[in-house]
């Protein structure tokens, strides 16, 4: 960590006298006469060189005073730092006021400048000046240091800032380690911004005058490279930042002087070209004078610019600060772009090749955004060959980045390289980038899905579609084939919404061309070249519902985006537009549609999902009703011919948004459905008599059999969306379910839609019990007992598919049934509950284990005996990971013991790549439910975990810590402790518990009242200490005085079966105290609280550590010592350690017995008199220092 300076001023508005600054008076200077905070010894010296400083500010500053009214008060802006940061006046005539002072007296003007940018960096400190001529130069080269005072605990930094010798000092206090650039808030950045634009200000205003005077660049110069090699992060990045502003506007000057000396040189060949008798030897004089006085500025400013970038740049873009490397790669960037002539060469653009592999992001997107200003211009970009050709494959990589923001802008460059750069990207290149329109991540999408619309769907080898055949629709025809063509090459097919939505906002113009679809659809194959394959077919009726979805929804699809895209009013104009044009469009053609492809299931079941768009108003107010007649017939007669599942919850969801009560189609569309459930219930009754037979056996024909379950299936499809109470079917689906638990020779096409039936049939009776009275609950709740009983016999079943549709029903219908529980009034509740009792939940979970968690040679096993696939394998999974995520939503909701998670826990790290995010997100729930609770869960897991391997291993030999399974559970405590979150007072109260639960489970079995005795969990002790880490500091004081109750007295614990506590106790005393000795091979248990006798410091001229001494705190026992010698916060007033520690005990007071509270409290007070009366001097601040010379 750097040492960053004390803050100028934390208001705006702080008065003149907060920031102690000194300036040399110019006559001290000019005489020689060093002024240093060193050489000042009394307090009287001190007073009179500010009082001589403070002056010279004050008349220097008193044309730009300003006034800032804060609270009541008018606070005066006299510095230049304080002028500027509270941008109440233009930065012109702040500027102005400047130069004029400049030109009075530079030494002054100079001399705030310097204090300026001193302030800027957030020093609050002096600034003294002495005469570089006063001192020999190797005198001058010795001084150039940047040290740690001890006595005075003053930090210095000497520097050159020709031609001066600068000090600057400033007290270190590492509480304030930050500085105005990286301050949060809009003040803040304004001021950023008033600061930049200063800069840029100040070298526009002097570039026709004093900017060639060979003094204020110099000193200015000077001045930043020497801040920037300071080890002190803010004068680094403060200096840095304004080098960097300073070579852009310069720059700028380069430039203009550039273009006027072309100019010049023109007028001057003109002239010189003229006749003899029109020619006048002034005129060529003059220009010719202003022709050299343009190259003499020239040669100056590229002296600068030189001195700029070898002094800072070259230093700072690869600085440890990500920061200090961003800033310096943002504005090459800039120069590059606005002076190409004299920076677009491959020495400038090397360096931004190689920080587009720097590990911040902020730094590649900062290398990305730069790139894209020189590619956007087709004339730089053609200059761009070399560096293309050397790092084409890292940006090509780059929309790969972990970060999105890259990602994304990665993605843009390489559409400018695309279209600016002749065959830059290879075939395998871009058919690797077009994959980018599948990815979750929105932007990146839309950014792939332009370069893909570019690049592919409206040009082919850089030349613009055209289409092939005329005609309405064909530019649309052609680009609809391309993306068809693309869509099934890429072989993702079923992501047809992520690409018409990464395509949505380029791609918008032909994806509502619905017209175009339907006609290319309805095509006959007799139209040579015209029809469409089957495939292409399939393909393009999942573009168009897919754009049906995007223009009638407006929002992405699910997985884009955490919540619904808030339309703006333009946004919902053009979404009721897009609403009625599909409504009148397919109101026609849908009919035909479903007529032509009526056998295909997957073009049939797409084709139904248009009408739940439709604005069915349009139906009535257009006088179009005959069409509506034509799609329930279409749709009946599609129920008729499929028995696919897809198909039927098509069909039954496209009745169920046609039947709306409060549209006037409702009763049309109500007796079309009555009719037809009508006639599915009629062939059911018929196939009923059929299939019992009267022996008290059924039919096993298998033609029968395979007519009922079309049967059953089309009733489940419709009994879900639909109530079909008063058909009558929950009795006689229930016979087949009962007649299977007697018997148990149903088919299990039979079996699953009967269970289905019946499911849906409760469900639609407990929907109603709302409006019941309470007596006719009872025989509802008899119905309900029964049917759970059904589902928990069909958990052992012989087949599979059955074991596994009652498990997910009857983990739905308990969550149903617990949740109608707690909402229903008083006179229902306790009637309809079913909380499962301790059979079934050990039931539940046996299942679990037997179907999710299987081991490895089982599964193998398995899969051998099915023989399946790949594509078999995915759906295997995710079967088992809709069964963990149905069982986790008992646990949830309550419905099971919280306990019963401690289970699933158990197989986090195990099975993480399968279920990890589903244990994750179970263990996140519970933790918002109840944290105390949650926390007892997990300890509950490791503490069996432990258990089960300490059983497993030799009693006589101790757990063993080396074993692989002792492992798996360090680190699944490792894994549980990442859940937790950087947030360590959110979670506090649950590491606690933690802690605590496993002291007393490690502690659990000593025997002997001083626990003596070896007792033995205490390796258990291992594995809390994963959650050390997360524990505040003040609680770790309190969970150490915890562990202390179970330790009466001092141990010699020199054996190996002792370092778990060893190591746990360490873990808990890591931060406490820098310099207290670490338990060594010797066992001793040193106190507490060991006193510091110096500060942990570091000098800042190597970053080395010198020597510390340790003080060995008298021995007593521990309990005694856990809390009257607790050590102070370093930088904490005492007040707020007090408040601290007496508030651990109001969240905290499992961990406080009232013995203990109450000592506690007491030896407390003691620590605050000690402290009252101790030595100042032990409590200076610590200074972290890192070299700055190390590469980012």
């Amino acid at each position: 960590m750097i040492a960053e300076p004390n803050a100028a001023s934390n208001l705006p508005s702080q008065k003149e006298n907060a920031v102690h600054d000194e300036t040399v008076p110019e006559s001290a200077a000019q005489n020689g006469t060093c002024v240093r905070n060193g050489n000042l010894k009394t307090p009287r010296e001190k007073r009179k060189v500010r009082e001589q400083c403070e002056n010279i500010r004050r008349n220097s500053a008193g044309s730009r005073r300003v006034s800032q009214l804060q609270n009541g008060e008018v606070v005066e802006a006299v510095t230049l730092f304080e002028v500027v940061s509270m941008g109440k006046q233009a930065m012109q005539s702040v500027v102005v006021d400047w130069v004029e002072a400049y030109k009075q007296d530079r030494n002054v003007a100079l001399l705030d400048l310097i204090n300026f940018f001193i302030q800027c960096s957030g020093c609050q400190g002096m600034v003294t000046a002495e005469m570089f001529q006063s001192l020999y130069k190797k005198d001058v080269m010795r001084k150039m240091t940047e040290t740690f005072d001890k006595e005075t605990g003053l930090q210095y930094k000497k520097f050159m800032a020709y031609p001066w010798i600068l000090t600057v000092t400033w007290p270190v206090n590492m509480d304030n380690e930050d500085y105005p650039l990286i301050r949060s808030g809009p003040y803040w950045k304004k001021f950023k911004a008033n600061f930049c634009e200063f800069i840029a200000v100040l070298v526009q205003q002097c570039q026709c005058s004093i900017l060639y005077d060979n003094y204020l660049m110099d000193t200015i110069i000077s001045l930043l490279t020497g801040l920037a090699d300071s080890m002190v992060r803010a004068f680094r990045h403060t200096s840095t930042l304004a080098a960097m502003k300073l070579l852009t506007a310069v720059v700028n000057v380069h430039l203009n002087l550039d273009i006027n000396k072309h100019n010049a040189q023109r007028l001057y060949e003109v002239e010189k070209k003229r006749i003899s008798g029109k020619r006048t030897s002034y005129r060529l004089d003059q220009l010719e004078r202003k022709r050299k006085e343009y190259e003499h500025k020239l040669l100056e400013i590229q002296n600068m610019m030189n001195a700029i970038f070898k002094g800072t740049f070259l230093n700072r873009y690869r600085d440890v600060i990500p920061e200090i490397r961003a800033t310096c790669i943002e504005e090459i960037g800039s120069w590059i772009k606005t002076y190409p002539d004299a920076f677009l060469n491959d020495s400038y653009l090397k360096y931004v090749g190689w920080m587009l592999y720097d590990k911040q992001a902020e730094v590649r997107l900062k290398c990305l955004l730069g790139l894209q200003g020189i590619y956007s211009r087709k004339e730089l970009a053609s200059r761009m060959d070399l560096f293309t050709n050397r790092f084409k494959d890292r940006i090509v990589s780059m929309p790969l980045d972990k970060d999105h923001e890259v990602a994304v802008q990665a993605m843009k460059l390489l559409m400018l390289m695309s279209q600016n750069c002749e065959d830059v990207l290879s075939a395998e290149d871009c058919e690797m980038l077009y994959q980018f329109v599948y990815t979750t991540h929105r932007p990146l999408a839309v950014a792939a899905g332009e370069f893909l619309y570019k690049r592919l769907l409206s040009h082919e080898g850089g030349k613009e579609v055209q289409p092939k055949g005329g005609g309405k629709f064909g530019v649309s025809t052609d680009q609809l084939k391309r993306l068809i063509h693309f869509f099934l090459e890429s072989e993702l097919h079923k992501h047809v919404v992520y690409l018409v939505d990464s395509l949505w906002d380029w791609a918008g113009k032909f994806l509502k061309d619905w017209e175009c679809m339907t006609t290319l659809l309805l095509k006959n194959a007799e139209e040579a070249g015209e029809a469409l394959s089957d495939a292409q077919e399939s393909t393009l009726i999942e573009i168009m519902l897919a754009s049906v979805r995007e223009a009638a929804e407006g929002h992405p699809p699910v997985g884009r985006g955490a919540a619904k895209k808030i339309l703006s009013i333009k946004e919902k104009k053009i979404q009721l537009e897009d609403c009625t044009k599909i409504t009148e469009h397919f109101i026609l053609v849908l009919p035909q549609l479903l007529a032509k492809y009526s056998t295909d299931a997957q073009k049939v079941a797409n084709l139904l999902q248009i009408p739940q768009y439709y604005d069915l108003n349009v139906y009535s107010t257009g006088r179009l009703e005959k069409h509506l007649d034509v799609l329930l017939r279409e749709i009946k007669d599609i129920v008729a011919k499929h028995s696919d599942m897809s198909v039927l919850e098509a069909s039954s969801r496209t009745y169920y948004i046609l039947c709306h009560e409060e549209i006037a189609i409702y009763s049309q569309v109500d007796c079309a459905r009555t009719q037809m459930i009508d006639e599915l219930i009629k062939h059911l009754n018929q196939l009923l008599d059929c299939f019992w037979q009267k022996e008290g056996g059924f039919c096993t024909d298998t033609g029968e059999i395979s007519r009922m379950h079309s049967t059953l299936r089309r009733v489940a499809a419709f009994h879900n969306a639909h109530d079909l109470t008063k058909w009558n079917l929950y009795d006689k689906i229930l016979r087949f379910l009962m007649f299977e638990m007697e018997h148990g020779s149903l088919p299990v096409l039979i079996i699953l839609p009967a269970l289905q039936c019946t499911y849906f049939s409760l469900l639609w009776q407990l929907a109603a019990v709302s409006e019941n009275s309470p007596k006719t609950l009872f025989p509802l709740r008899r119905e309900l007992r029964r049917f759970s009983q059904i589902c928990t016999c069909f958990l052992h079943h012989k087949e599979k598919d059955v074991r596994e549709k009652a498990f997910m029903i009857l983990c739905d219908w308990l969550l149903i049934l617990s949740h109608l529980d707690s909402n229903n009034n008083e006179d229902t509740v306790g009637i309809l509950g079913y909380l499962p009792n301790t059979s079934l939940q050990e039931k539940l979970f046996s299942f679990i284990q037997d179907h999710v968690f299987m081991d490895e040679e089982e599964e193998k096993k398995d899969l051998t005996e099915e023989g399946k696939d790949e594509t078999c394998k995915l759906d295997d999974l995710h079967k088992k990971r809709s069964l963990l995520a149905a069982y986790c939503k008992l646990i949830v909701y309550n419905v099971v013991e919280m306990t019963a998670a401690a289970e699933i826990y158990k197989y986090y790290v195990k099975t993480y790549s399968d279920f990890g995010d589903i244990i994750k997100e179970t263990l996140s729930k519970m933790r918002y439910n109840n944290k105390i609770q949650s926390a007892k869960t997990l300890i509950l897991c490791l503490q069996q975990l432990f258990q089960t391997h300490a059983e497993s291993q030799d009693s006589s030999s101790g757990v063993d810590f080396s074993s692989p399974s002792f492992a798996n559970i360090k680190e699944l405590a490792r894994r549980f402790s990442l859940t937790f979150g950087w947030d360590q007072v959110k979670s506090r109260e649950s590491i606690a518990m933690i802690h605590k639960e496993g002291i007393e489970f490690a502690f659990q079995g000593a025997t002997g009242v001083d626990g003596k005795c070896l007792p033995p969990n205490l390796s258990f002790l291992l594995i809390i200490s994963e959650f050390s880490n997360k524990l505040l500091k003040p609680d770790k004081r309190l969970v150490y005085s915890y562990l202390q109750r179970y330790i009466t007295e001092p141990l010699p614990c020199r054996g190996d079966e002792w370092q778990p506590l060893v190591l746990y106790r360490n873990s808990l005393l890591a931060n406490e105290d820098e310099e207290s000795p670490v338990l060594g091979s010797l066992g001793e248990w040193p106190p507490m609280g060991s006193s510091k006798t110096s500060s942990f410091k570091r000098k800042l001229s190597d970053g080395s550590l010198p020597e510390t001494s340790q003080t060995e705190a008298a021995s007593k026992a521990p309990e005694q010592q856990c809390a009257s010698q607790l050590p102070p916060a370093v930088g904490k007033s005492r007040k707020r350690l007090k408040s601290q520690e007496m508030c651990l005990q109001e969240h905290l007071p499992f961990l406080c017995p009232g013995g203990l509270r109450r000592r506690y409290c007491k030896d407390e007070v003691k620590t605050e008199d000690v402290s009252e009366e101790g030595p100042a001097d032990d409590t200076v601040e610590d200074v972290d220092v890192v070299g700055t010379d190390q590469d980012g």
